[in-house]
């Protein structure tokens, strides 16, 4: 018989690129089943992750190790399926939390604002190793307080930043879950914030997971949104982040 060469899928090289669904194959008109039910435990999973609730005593426990002033906060939404519902009700603060900043008479420049979002999971696993990395040598320059919100939507660091009279915040958030991150994390940074400022006015580093961007790629970008909005003294879309390369040793954005 005449050998013949047997043709690759080319769709192969792409998947060790990517965690999209390429390549899956049939079964004549249909999915095959290991495809159809890994996708039905990715789509289990992405709907965990948006009920999944902040881990509250194990946060607050560790976020005071900080030995920096902590509010524990909520936002004017009752439940997560209000959450779902009523995006605007997620980007005010409830009035016992607006009681409990009042009471506040220190000044601070800097509020980090840790809430769930879409997915409380990425925030529990991820903040205390960030801000590990911020903390100590933000404080040095600047007096810092973080805020920790039940049921918060990204604009809920405006209404926290304008009543303590903060100069700039970080708000950290679960980030709508995909079929192939559960897990992201987002961080959105605004200078000089008050409410009713609408997304021109932020900066946002998006996809912080295990097959995103790292920690530490994360952390030296935010670090560069904060030294460049106070240079500046705005943040947002004039405020440009471009980065040159990757440095293929560390993995990390140089910017210029």
């Amino acid at each position: 018989m005449e050998n013949k060469l047997i043709q690759t899928d080319p769709s192969e090289l792409l998947k060790t690129q990517t965690n999209a669904r390429i390549g899956l194959g049939n079964v004549g008109g249909s999915l095959p089943t290991q495809q159809t039910l890994s996708l039905k435990l990715d789509h289990a999973r992405a709907k965990d992750a948006v009920f999944s609730p902040l881990n509250m005593e194990l946060l607050t426990k560790a976020l005071l190790e900080f030995h920096i002033p902590l509010f524990c906060l909520k936002s004017k939404v009752e439940n997560k399926i209000e959450y779902l519902k009523r995006p605007d009700l997620g980007r005010r603060l409830d009035n016992n939390s607006l009681e409990i900043l009042e009471k506040n008479k220190e000044k601070l420049d800097i509020v980090l604002v840790i809430t769930d979002g879409l997915s409380a999971e990425a925030v529990n696993n991820q903040i205390i190793n960030v801000l590990k990395r911020l903390i100590p040598a933000w404080s040095k320059n600047y007096k810092i307080a973080l805020a920790l919100v039940e049921n918060g939507r990204v604009a809920i660091a405006d209404e926290i930043g304008e009543r303590l009279e903060a100069k700039f915040t970080a708000i950290f958030i679960g980030e709508r879950p995909g079929l192939s991150s559960p897990k992201s994390m987002g961080i959105y940074t605004t200078f000089q914030p008050k409410i009713g400022l609408t997304d021109e006015s932020r900066n946002c580093i998006s996809n912080i997971h295990n097959d995103g961007l790292s920690i530490d790629q994360a952390v030296q970008i935010l670090n560069y949104y904060m030294e460049e909005s106070f240079r500046n003294e705005y943040s947002g879309f004039k405020l440009k982040l471009e980065l040159n390369l990757i440095d293929e040793q560390k993995n990390t954005p140089t910017f210029g």
